[in-house]
């Protein structure tokens, strides 16, 4: 009985011999008649055996698979390992690479729609993100944002005068830009280019209501009209984006000059042509102030600040000194007690010539009333007279300047109103 049973042992599972080289040879010539039995050689020389226990598939009653190779078992020495056997599996795509490179598209997507349609998550956040600007009231007007940076601020936490004066000239210029009449001069038209002509203001006149603070965004309006037979009168509107209070407003007029020989000229027909499609017949927004400018010398003057000479970052690409800079010059003589105690509140200048980059200026400042040392205490109004001119004499600009106490109790910052609301435009 033991006999028997061990025969029948002996015919299902072979019985490794003592040696190990006598098993491996054993094993690799008779692996192929064992359908149920694979043997691999490892570098080391051992073996592994893997028992497949499942039946072959039949189909149609046809026992089906794939024919055992004739040696199944390699040895480093022998040469390279066979590949494995092509099925659809093995040529299928790397799932994870695929998913990771949709991921990614979907992402960058995602990320542009999100930059298409920015909207502020807060009211008081920019309303306008790029500072582009915008056409509105049938194409007249002109409009853009400004959010009041901390650098633009003074020592009474308020925006500058210069900040307002660079926020209405940024909007001029880029008004010609969105209209499609910016040619290769700084603001000159494509005829106005082809005749080397560009634009200069002989007048300006200034009211400031309110300062914004930093933080602030306002909505700056400009729009453009004729002056005489040879100007052109730019107005702005500066108001409060939260509640629509006016700010700032301000009105110029502007001449042509040829760059080249730097003398007036007349407007050609061709430039009228251009720009008279976009003129808005509407008033001054600022009232003209007919007033006769003072003429300061040195005995007229209270002040005189001497020894100004613009820098090189002072000129524009028409090699002209900036109309801003020559607020600052101004304001150069104006008394130490009237910048402590008060803000600007209204300001016109006249503009007689520009001043090269090697020209030397004096600043005069004459001050009414009762003199600088009651300034402080008095808590009134007050006004300046002021004149900026080259050290031989010629003038350059002459001004007129309103100061009115500062509120020491208030830093600015509109009120109330609807958040988030633009006021609608008003020409």
């Amino acid at each position: 009985m033991a006999a028997s049973a061990a025969a029948a042992a002996s015919s299902l599972f072979p019985v490794p011999s003592p040696s190990g080289d006598a098993k491996s040879d054993k094993l690799g010539r008779g692996s192929a008649s064992l359908a149920g039995l694979k043997s691999k050689s490892a570098s080391s020389g051992a073996l592994q055996v893997k028992a497949n226990a499942q039946a072959p598939p039949k189909i149609n009653g046809t026992s089906v698979g794939y024919a055992a190779p004739a040696e199944v078992v390699k040895h480093g020495a022998d040469g390279p390992s066979q590949p494995p056997p092509r099925t659809f599996i093995n040529t299928l795509p790397d799932w994870s690479v695929l998913l990771a490179a949709i991921t990614t598209i979907f992402l960058a997507a995602e990320k542009q729609f999100t930059m298409l349609d920015w909207k502020p998550k807060r009211p008081d956040m920019l309303i306008d993100p790029f500072g582009l600007g915008r056409i509105v009231q049938d194409g007249f007007v002109f409009r853009q944002n400004f959010s009041i940076r901390s650098y633009e601020i003074g020592a009474d936490r308020s925006a500058s005068i210069e900040t307002v004066m660079n926020h209405l000239q940024e909007t001029a210029l880029n008004h010609v830009k969105t209209a499609g009449l910016l040619g290769d001069g700084f603001g000159s038209t494509p005829e106005m280019s082809k005749r080397n002509l560009i634009w200069v203001v002989t007048r300006m006149q200034v009211l400031v209501d309110r300062y914004p603070t930093w933080g602030d965004v306002v909505q700056v309006d400009t729009w453009v009209t004729g002056s005489g037979k040879n100007g052109m009168r730019r107005d702005w509107l500066i108001r409060d984006c939260k509640n629509g209070e006016i700010l700032t407003r301000a009105s110029s007029v502007w001449v042509m000059m040829n760059k080249l020989t730097r003398r007036l000229s007349k407007i050609p027909e061709e430039v009228r042509s251009e720009i008279e499609p976009y003129f808005l017949n509407s008033d001054p927004v600022v009232p003209e102030d007919s007033r006769k400018l003072l003429k300061l010398d040195d005995n007229s003057a209270d002040h005189i600040r001497k020894g100004l000479t613009p820098r090189w970052n002072d000129l524009d690409v028409n090699q002209h000194v900036n109309n801003v800079k020559y607020i600052n010059w101004i304001l150069e003589s104006a008394p130490l007690a009237i910048l402590e105690s008060h803000e600007l509140s209204s300001m016109t200048l006249e503009y007689r010539r520009e001043c090269g980059k090697d020209s030397v200026l004096q600043s005069l400042t004459a001050v009414s009333g009762n003199g600088v040392g009651t300034i402080g205490s008095a808590g009134g109004n007050v006004e300046c007279q002021h004149l900026l001119r080259l050290e031989e004499g010629a003038e350059i600009v002459r001004g007129r300047t309103e100061w009115r106490p500062k509120d020491r109790n208030s830093f600015g910052g509109g009120g109330g109103g609807t958040p988030g609301h633009i006021p609608a435009g008003n020409a």
